[in-house]
């Protein structure tokens, strides 16, 4: 498996939340537009003590679909403890653990920074190495749709 790009939309907090959910989706549309992708793979949302951060991710999360589904591509969901069983063999495994697998599992010369772009890249990780990544050949090969309501969009 090789990381073909990486990094991370950044916002500033200062501008109102639909302009920063429409960077989101202008910047997701180029990327989608230049590389192509089969398939998207997202973190599920972890509703924890803050709700507000829960919904503002979320909302980035319904906007990186949408973009998905405007180019066709399939979503996939993974909840954190499987990202991270993936990836580092524990579902309990910690931000700077998961950082250093990455970057070993990419053959990246150090972690990847920041936590942020070491989280997308194990999403993709997970998704690649698993069930998900042959669901959405299946589906990109028009084989019928995946099993278990993991395609949650496209």
């Amino acid at each position: 498996m090789v990381a073909l790009d990486g990094g991370v939309v950044e916002t500033t907090p200062d501008l109102p939340m639909e302009r920063r959910l429409a960077h989101i989706h202008r910047s997701l549309n180029e990327l989608i537009a230049w590389h192509e992708p089969k398939a998207m793979a997202i973190e599920e949302v972890y509703f924890g003590k803050n709700v507000r951060s829960a919904m503002a991710v979320g909302q980035a999360s319904g906007v990186a679909m949408l973009a998905a589904a405007e180019h066709g591509v399939g979503c996939f969901a993974y909840t954190p403890q499987a990202i991270k069983m993936a990836v580092c063999g524990s579902g309990g495994a910690g931000k700077r653990q998961v950082q250093r697998m990455v970057g070993t599992l990419l053959g990246l010369p150090e972690p990847p920074t920041p936590d942020h772009a070491a989280d997308a890249l194990a999403v993709a990780i997970c998704h690649g190495g698993g069930s998900g990544h042959r669901q959405a050949v299946a589906v990109a090969q028009g084989a019928g749709a995946p099993v278990r309501g993991e395609r949650i969009a496209g």
